[in-house]
């Protein structure tokens, strides 16, 4: 299979800004079946001066560079199973930064709490281990000064005109272009009800959070609606989840 070189976010291992105080890193494609899907990593500089660094991508001398100039990287977060490639690297050439990760994930790390920001970052950036599954977790975060939201592979919205021919057919069939922006397909399907009901939870959270921007680790980042595109991606189990705990309220109202 011809491995995809270009992602469509050049230059890649360089840090860009995207608003005051964060920066985002595009990295090289990582080839899943047909499909090159482009990373990022994103860069928060706290107050304070250090750096927190979320899913890390491929750590070249010349980024290395670059984050030294703008502070010292103490934060390195692998926010779920699959985004775990480049933590050690990262780790090697940062020995004083801590990894976080959620219960499970990569070892060894200082363990995310599940509902509350640890106090290197409180006050600065909220946190949400997201339950994506069974056995699957995810962590969520939101910069609260610029309520900007980011998250790994929660939601994608891949942008087909970066990729080659043959791959746009599997991410528009899957639902995670750019135009509708979903859960990857292996991970809605494996959604058993009592997991449905926990995520619904958790999204109501982010929502509750009142985002302005996303931040995704694959593809399309959106500058404005964050809540509205929260509302569209989870529709389906929104949709449930509201209607059950409208139920619920009515049964109390009644009796």
């Amino acid at each position: 299979m011809i491995q995809q070189t270009a992602t469509g976010y050049e230059p890649l291992n360089t840090l860009k800004p995207v608003v005051d105080r964060i920066w985002r890193i595009d990295g090289p494609p990582l080839q899943r079946g047909w499909v090159p899907y482009p990373t990022r990593a994103v860069v928060v500089k706290l107050v304070g001066g250090a750096l927190w660094v979320f899913s890390p991508t491929k750590l070249t001398d010349a980024l290395s560079q670059e984050l030294a100039e703008l502070g010292p990287v103490a934060h390195i977060i692998a926010p779920n199973k699959d985004h775990q490639t480049h933590v050690a690297a990262w780790k090697n050439r940062f020995p004083n930064a801590k990894v976080w990760a959620p219960e499970g994930g990569y070892t060894p790390a200082q363990v995310l709490q599940p509902d509350r920001a640890e106090g290197a970052w409180q006050g600065q950036i909220e946190q949400c281990i997201v339950r994506t599954g069974p056995n699957r977790r995810e962590a969520v975060f939101c910069h609260k000064p610029t309520r900007t939201l980011i998250f790994a592979d929660l939601f994608e919205a891949l942008e087909t005109r970066h990729l080659p021919a043959r791959a746009r057919p599997v991410v528009w069939f899957s639902g995670t272009d750019d135009s509708s922006g979903n859960m990857r397909p292996s991970h809605r399907w494996a959604l058993r009800e009592k997991d449905k009901a926990a995520l619904a939870e958790d999204v109501e959270c982010l929502i509750r959070w009142n985002p302005r921007r996303i931040l995704l680790s694959h593809g399309k980042c959106f500058d404005t609606n964050a809540v509205g595109q929260l509302e569209r991606a989870f529709r389906k189990i929104l949709r449930t989840h509201r209607w059950e705990a409208a139920f619920v309220e009515h049964t109390k109202n009644i009796r």
